[in-house]
C-alpha cells in the first residue's frame, strides 16, 4: 500500500490527507506546532475551492459555519459616504453552482477539514517536526522525534519557511517589499455593525486606511491596518490609535486574539518536485493577501496531487509540477497586480473580478491534455449540469464526478465503455444506468453531439474528448 508523509497541517496538508485517505492510501500528517492555529488569516474561499470541498465532503459544514460576502461601508473622515461590494454577486448557473466567494476564518476551515480526516481514522500529529529525510529510488526515509519511518512519498506542505524546500535546496524566487508593512489580525470592535465590513480612511487619501470585516461564528472582525516605518509593535494600542485617527473615535477595540505583521512576500519555488518529494501550498508559492488566492491555490495543489500519488504512474507524477507551477505563476501575477493597484491608490484596488474566482484555471496544453479545438477542451474544468435519473430523481454532474474515481460521460446512444455514465436528451427512454439532460444544459456545456465521450479526471478536469 502506498504510504505518504505530509509535513504541515494547514489547509493544503489537510486537503491532501483527506484525498489520500479516501482512496485507501496510508497517510501520516505531522505538524511541528504544539497547538492548532487560531486565527482568521486566509478567510476567503473562492468558488473553485467550494467545488473541491463539495467533492471532499466538507462543503455543507463550511457553508453552515461561514457567510456570504457583505457590503463594505466606507467611512471617510468619520462619516459614512457610501457602500460597495468587493465583488459583484452572481446568480448560480447550471454549470457554475457556486459563483461567489465565501468567508470563513482559516482556523475554522482547518477544524472542519480535521474532522473530515478523522472520519478516515487519521489524526494530525501535533508537536511532531520533520527533522530530516533522505530519499532513494524506492522511497523516502524520514526522521521524526523518536522514530525513523519509511514512506513512498513525502509532501512538504509546511508553509513559506518550508523545512522540506530548504532541505532540498530549491530556490524560492521572488521579492519581499519592505516598503509596505501591514498589521493583520482578529479583534472585537464595539460600535460596528456586523452586517457590514467597514473601511476607515481620510478624505484626502481614501484608498489607504483600515479595513474591518466581520468573521462568521465568532465575535471578532478581521482587520488590516498599515504600519508606519516607526511602528514596530503589533499591539492593540497601535491599532486603536490608528483607527481613532481615521474614524474620529467611537469604536472600541478589545480582545486582540491573533495578529501578525505582514510584508508583501511574492515568491515561487524553482521546482515543485525532487524525486519522491513534492512541495505544495505556501511551501511552493507565497502570495500577497490581495485577491484572496493563497489558501485556495494550496488547496487545489493538494487536489491535483492526491489522485496522482495514489495512482503512482510516472506520467501522472511528472505532470504535477508543470500543471501546478504554471497555475501558481499566473495566480501570483493576479495577486501582484491587485497589490500594485493598492500601492498606487487606484479606485478599484479593493474590487475583485473574474480572474480571482479560479474557475477559469485549467491545464490546456499540459502533459495530460492533448491539443484540441473548440470552446471546451482537455485540461478545462469540467462543468456541472442538472440531470434526472430513471426514477425521476434530480442528479447533478458533480454528483457523478464525486469520489476518488475518474468518470466517463457518453452523450447520446453511441457505444459506451463499461462503467460510463450515459447522458440522453430530454424525453428519452432511460434505463437504470442512464441520465436525462434536464434543459439541455449538459449537452450545451460539453458541446456534445450524439456519440461524444468525455473522460473526467478525479480532480474534476477534462482529460479527453472524442467525437
Amino acid at each position: 500500500m502506498t504510504e505518504v508523509l505530509i509535513a504541515g497541517a494547514g489547509p493544503t496538508g489537510l486537503t491532501l490527507a483527506i484525498d489520500l485517505a479516501r482512496r485507501g492510501v496510508g497517510v501520516r500528517i505531522v505538524e511541528k506546532a504544539e497547538t492548532f492555529f487560531e486565527g482568521s488569516r486566509g478567510d476567503g474561499l473562492q468558488p473553485r475551492t467550494l467545488e473541491v470541498f463539495e467533492d471532499l465532503g466538507v462543503l455543507d459544514a463550511v457553508l453552515a459555519a461561514g457567510m456570504a460576502p457583505v457590503p463594505m461601508k466606507i467611512h471617510l473622515g468619520g462619516e459614512v459616504v457610501g457602500e460597495r461590494m468587493m465583488a459583484e454577486l452572481t446568480e448560480p448557473t447550471p454549470d457554475v453552482p457556486y459563483p461567489n466567494g465565501f468567508f470563513l476564518g482559516q482556523s475554522r476551515t482547518e477544524g472542519i477539514l480535521r474532522d473530515r480526516l478523522a472520519e478516515f481514522g487519521v489524526q494530525v500529529e501535533l508537536g511532531t517536526p520533520l527533522l530530516g529525510f533522505e530519499q532513494d529510488a524506492d522511497g523516502v526515509t524520514a526522521e521524526l522525534p523518536g522514530e525513523r519511518i519509511r514512506v513512498d512519498y513525502l509532501v512538504g506542505a509546511d508553509g513559506g519557511k518550508s523545512f522540506v524546500r530548504k532541505a532540498l535546496g530549491i530556490a524560492f524566487e521572488g521579492t519581499t517589499d519592505e516598503s509596505i508593512r501591514m498589521l493583520l489580525g482578529d479583534v472585537q470592535a464595539e460600535g460596528l455593525d456586523r452586517a457590514y465590513g467597514h473601511w476607515f480612511a481620510k478624505p484626502e487619501d481614501p484608498m489607504r486606511g483600515i479595513g474591518l470585516t466581520p468573521l462568521p461564528g465568532v465575535p471578532h472582525f478581521q482587520f488590516g491596518a498599515p504600519l508606519g516605518e516607526d511602528e514596530v509593535e503589533a499591539s492593540l494600542a497601535t491599532l486603536q490609535s490608528r483607527l481613532d485617527e481615521l474614524s474620529g473615535g467611537g469604536v472600541r477595540l478589545h480582545d486582540l486574539s491573533w495578529s501578525t505583521v505582514w510584508r508583501p512576500n511574492i515568491r515561487l519555488a524553482e521546482r515543485f518536485r525532487d524525486g519522491r518529494v513534492f512541495l505544495a501550498g505556501d511551501a511552493a508559492h507565497v502570495h500577497p493577501p490581495t485577491g484572496g488566492q493563497g489558501l485556495n491555490t494550496g488547496v487545489q495543489d493538494a487536489y491535483n496531487l492526491g489522485w496522482k500519488l495514489a495512482d503512482g504512474a510516472p506520467e501522472l507524477l511528472d505532470s504535477y509540477e508543470p500543471e501546478r507551477r504554471g497555475v501558481a505563476a499566473r495566480v501570483l501575477k493576479v495577486s501582484t497586480e491587485i497589490l500594485e493597484k493598492y500601492k498606487e491608490g487606484a479606485d478599484d484596488a479593493h474590487e475583485r473580478g473574474e480572474n480571482t474566482r479560479q474557475l477559469d484555471i485549467g491545464y490546456r496544453g499540459g502533459p495530460l491534455a492533448p491539443e484540441a479545438t473548440g470552446r471546451i477542451r482537455p485540461g478545462d474544468r469540467a462543468p456541472d449540469a442538472p440531470l434526472r435519473d430513471a426514477n425521476g430523481k434530480p442528479v447533478r454532474l458533480f454528483e457523478l464526478f464525486r469520489g476518488p474515481q475518474p468518470t466517463v460521460l457518453v452523450f447520446g446512444d453511441g457505444p459506451a465503455p463499461e462503467g460510463a455514465r450515459r447522458i440522453l436528451p430530454a424525453g428519452s427512454a432511460l434505463s437504470d444506468v442512464d441520465f436525462e439532460d434536464v434543459g439541455g444544459h449538459a449537452f450545451a456545456a460539453y458541446e456534445a453531439e450524439n456519440g461524444r465521450q468525455v473522460s473526467i479526471r478525479p480532480d474534476g478536469y477534462i482529460r479527453g474528448l472524442t467525437a
